[in-house]
């Protein structure tokens, strides 16, 4: 059966959730402004002699809280009613994985009982043991992929003159292959009311050299395959809005993304609240679907994980959900038929866990399998079951397969803001000991949210990174030993 797709509601109807909606106030005038103010913005120095230094930016950093007179969503268009047609099409498409039929997500939640861990037919044999990391890899800075100072030109061409993350994942579209980034808080030209501020953006990008940053095409309304999803010339649009589902809602933010059945699906955390540094509160995480490249998208109810029994009043709260707020597909290797789905709690002090699903089934939790080291097996749809694989701290996180390694990779940043990386047999581990990519202390203002460029799995890793002090994401490059 197929799943019960959201069409989440802000304040009218279905028309919302597949993304439908009109611009934040409007294109801005050639004589407005960027955002500017906030702390200055510390020049991020080279990691290798022949690097040059980038210019800083000096973008409004966010504070936790959206810019006064800044709206949720954007008002609706006259769109009348969405026809049967429409939502079919945001419903994942049915397929096999190497003869094994795709499930597709069933329209009702399981019951307790469908809960509880149930013992593997025969438990996965452990890996063999990590090698030793490598000597310290050689790490350089390419260029910015967003703000004033990248040639991407993202403020006359998005209005985009602040944001952050950059996650990257291959669209898995051979006519039009692409890699799609999704960016969190997002700000604009500050003249403009609400300072043109979105939860959250998406860039497109058919960049395979990547010699001075990801390049990114000049943005078209309408069009799926163009260098942003617009909603008027000029202006980036929120692409994910809110389900209204948490009383208290502060930042709907990308941690994930992946292409599967001919679908884009992005990991999301709801933010109930920004706390200390390096730590917030979620209200729930959840997986929405865009059948067309980016330009729409929908929710799933039935892939919210909500983070604590209070969060959303009539959510139901499953033990272990908590240490999935966050996460981090993974495309198997050779020979693995499963995506694999990393899982961290809020913030940046929590630990790393692994669960598995079919790619027919990416939003349905009843499908997902849990990794626990204790039984040496996978647990079938109990979060609960799942055990650390990653000890923290681990802040965002992205992973891959690397060809040149024949290893799995990820990279995080640690308890000291450095981006580190670790290696492993398989996705469940045993994962080396961290090895350090690029030290907080070489970039003054404050590092996160290392993210993987799909198309480089080689020996040479290209990979966003998020500056605080300019709020902006740059790309880095490291060569492996």
């Amino acid at each position: 059966m197929s799943p019960r797709l959201r069409i989440a509601s802000i304040s009218m109807a279905s028309a919302i959730a597949i993304g439908l909606c009109v611009a934040i106030g409007v294109a801005p005038p050639a004589a407005a402004e960027p955002c500017q103010g906030g702390a200055a913005a510390a020049q991020p120095p080279a990691t290798q002699a022949e690097t040059p230094d980038l210019p800083s930016s000096s973008n409004r950093r966010p504070t936790g809280q959206r810019p006064s007179g800044a709206n949720e969503s954007a008002p609706l268009p006259k769109l009348g009613p969405i026809t049967s047609a429409v939502v079919n099409a945001l419903r994942p498409r049915s397929g096999q994985v190497q003869q094994q039929a795709a499930v597709a997500p069933s329209p009702t939640p399981p019951d307790a009982a469908t809960q509880q861990p149930a013992a593997a037919a025969q438990p996965a044999p452990a890996p063999a043991a990590a090698p030793a990391p490598p000597s310290p890899p050689g790490t350089s800075l390419v260029g910015w992929v967003t703000g004033p100072d990248s040639p991407n030109k993202t403020i006359e061409k998005f209005a985009i003159t602040g944001t952050d993350l950059g996650i990257m994942w291959d669209n898995g579209d051979p006519g039009a292959h692409q890699v799609l980034m999704a960016f969190g808080d997002t700000y604009g030209y500050c003249s403009v009311h609400g300072q043109q501020w979105r939860y959250n953006t998406l860039m497109r990008s058919q960049d395979g050299s990547l010699a001075n940053t990801i390049s990114v095409p000049n943005g078209s309304v309408g069009s799926q395959y163009s260098g942003s999803p617009l909603w008027a010339a000029g202006l980036s649009k929120q692409i994910i809005n809110s389900t209204k589902w948490a009383p208290d809602e502060t930042g709907i933010i990308p941690t994930a993304g992946i292409a599967a059945g001919g679908a884009q699906y992005i990991n999301f955390m709801s933010i109930r609240s920004w706390d200390a540094n390096g730590a917030w509160t979620t209200n729930f995480s959840a997986i929405a679907v865009s059948p067309d490249n980016g330009e729409r998208w929908g929710v799933y109810p039935d892939s919210v994980r909500v983070a604590r029994p209070d969060a959303v009043p009539g959510g139901r709260y499953v033990p272990g959900n908590e240490n999935f707020q966050q996460g981090a597909f993974l495309k198997p290797g050779p020979g693995d038929p499963y995506v694999y789905s990393f899982g961290t709690p809020s913030g940046r002090g929590g630990s790393a866990y692994v669960a598995r699903v079919l790619p027919g089934a990416v939003p349905d939790l009843r499908r997902y399998e849990y990794w626990n080291a204790d039984q040496n097996a996978w647990v079938p749809a109990n979060p609960g079951a799942a055990t650390p694989v990653i000890p923290g701290p681990v802040g965002e996180m992205s992973a891959q397969f690397n060809t040149y390694l024949r290893q799995y990779l990820v990279m995080y940043t640690n308890g000291a803001n450095d981006v580190v990386m670790r290696t492993a047999p398989a996705p469940q581990g045993p994962w080396s000991p961290e090895q350090l990519i690029v030290p907080s202390m070489q970039f003054p203002g404050g590092i996160y949210g290392p993210f993987l460029h799909p198309w480089s799995t080689g020996r040479e890793l290209y990979y966003n990174l998020s500056l605080w002090s300019a709020y902006n994401v740059m790309l880095m490059k490291t060569v492996l030993p």
